[in-house]
């Protein structure tokens, strides 16, 4: 059975690959850009198409032989992801209905209430990307999930951060509201029984985990796995969905963009009216996971850094991607640069090792106060900031996030380049290279590129440019000493 996975650079989708492979199915992912999953450990074993949901001329040869369809995509923290994932959404059922593909399987929200709440948007998008799939006439399993708790979602660095930094707080009323979350690991399980379901199962089941709870108490039970004391939490009425929005962007790794329909999703009561998912897939021998469970599990894998994917892994389809500007077609247009070189007495080996830890919790070798202002800079004006961090404390991988940048390509042991992706007047590269030298030891480049958007982008560059020798050449020289401390 050949299964088309779409969203693969994702959270889900990621995770749902690997273990599509491990049961023995054939495993098509649909991306944008190919390379984006180049580099993951099971590349290898699956096929990637190059395809955008957006443009349905490019979705043939995705579709063709599919048997099963996955639908794990959406446009959550863009402007207009509404519209954006209703057009995505009706040019994939249109694709499967004309590829003759058997089964769709859509991993949703859960169904808004029909007594008179207005539903968020959020939640409206997935209730419509829900309709519209059903109605492809390709038989449909839409699997309804509220919050989902596993190492990197949204949802749990949701919670971990504000519980962990916040021994005291002031919430809005609805963190009284009832939430019945789900282990990420039973999300999969039922993915994954998903592709088998029987032809006529054309419908939407409500999937959740054992355990009905407010967000507030789970604050206090994830203190008690974790091994913190008991929080305060104090409720006022005046702090409406949009107000907490703000206040989880600034205290947590998730930006204001994806927060903010989170948040507004929760004001709704998230609880599973039905459990007709177990009359074809059976609960496990040992039943579902519960919440605490699912905590002691997520925090395992943050602790060994093994974190298979996160919310920042994927990126939207608005998100800069242009090539380094040294191709022909920017010639004649300003480019701005910084480079800088250092002799290491040092192996390349060693000064791989040093470049391919910067970021996260190893900062950014250099002014971290400089660093640390930058990135609180770029949260207040609705950018990602610094708090993104990094998904491995070691190993990078083309397409994911780092800090406020992103890894546009890496050759180990050769090249590290990522492209800005905080709030900027133009666009920007960093890039940092090895090279060998005749003596055995090893030269460091490093080489910031920035292409300028209009006034405003020249202005910003030469604001910053008598910075540059305190930021960028602290940097290239500490990554030097640390390459040449870590060799002895």
């Amino acid at each position: 059975m050949r299964c088309l996975v779409t969203g693969a650079t994702g959270y889900i989708g990621g995770r749902l690959a690997p273990r599509l492979l491990a049961e023995g199915y054939e495993v098509r992912c649909l991306a944008r850009k190919a390379g984006r999953l180049r580099d993951v450990p099971w590349a290898a074993r699956a096929e990637v198409v190059e395809g955008d949901l957006r443009r349905p001329e490019t979705l043939p040869a995705a579709f063709d032989g599919v048997d099963v369809a996955y639908y794990l995509v959406h446009s959550l923290g863009q402007a207009g992801f509404e519209a954006a994932d209703r057009e995505a959404a009706t040019h994939f059922a249109a694709a499967a209905a004309r590829s003759g593909v058997r089964r769709i399987v859509y991993l949703g929200g859960p169904e808004p209430k029909q007594n008179g709440e207005v539903p968020s948007p959020h939640l409206r998008s997935r209730a419509e990307v829900a309709r519209i799939l059903l109605a492809s006439g390709v038989p449909t399993v839409v699997l309804r999930a509220a919050v989902i708790i596993g190492s990197g979602s949204a949802s749990f660095e949701m919670l971990r951060y504000l519980t962990e930094r916040l021994p005291g707080m002031v919430t809005p009323r609805w963190v009284r509201n009832r939430i019945q979350p789900i282990a990420v690991r039973d999300v999969l399980r039922y993915l994954v029984g998903g592709a088998t379901l029987p032809p006529e199962v054309d419908r939407a089941f409500d999937i959740a985990g054992p355990d009905v709870l407010t967000f507030e108490q789970m604050m206090q039970r994830y203190a008690r796995v974790a091994g913190l004391r008991r929080r305060v939490i104090l409720r006022v009425r005046p702090l409406t969905p949009s107000l907490s929005s703000y206040w989880v962007g600034l205290v947590t790794p998730v930006p204001n963009k994806i927060a903010r329909p989170l948040v507004e999703s929760l004001v709704h009561e998230a609880v599973a009216h039905e459990h007709d998912i177990a009359r074809f897939i059976p609960d496990p021998p040992g039943g579902l996971t519960g919440f605490d469970e699912a905590v002691a599990l997520a925090l395992a894998k943050v602790r060994d850094a093994e974190v298979e994917t996160r919310w920042s892994t994927a990126s939207g389809p608005d998100a800069p991607a242009e090539p380094l500007p040294s191709d022909p077609k920017w010639s004649g247009g300003t480019v701005y640069t910084d480079v800088r070189t250092c002799d290491v007495a040092a192996p390349t080996s060693a000064l791989w090792r040093v470049i391919e830890g910067v970021g996260g919790e190893h900062g950014w070798y250099s002014f971290p106060l400089a660093w640390s202002l930058r990135g609180w800079l770029d949260r207040l004006i609705g950018g990602v900031g610094l708090r993104r961090g990094r998904r491995d404390p070691h190993r990078l991988q083309v397409g994911e996030a780092l800090d406020f940048w992103r890894v546009e390509e890496i050759v180990p042991g050769e090249l590290l380049r990522l492209r800005a992706e905080m709030r900027l007047p133009g666009r920007a590269w960093l890039e940092m290279r090895v090279e060998p030298t005749t003596d055995g030891r090893s030269r460091y480049v490093q080489r910031a590129v920035f292409l300028p958007r209009g006034l405003a982008g020249h202005a910003y560059w030469g604001s910053v440019a008598p910075f540059h020798a305190i930021v960028f050449g602290g940097m290239a020289r500490n990554i030097a000493r640390g390459a040449e401390h870590a060799s002895g």
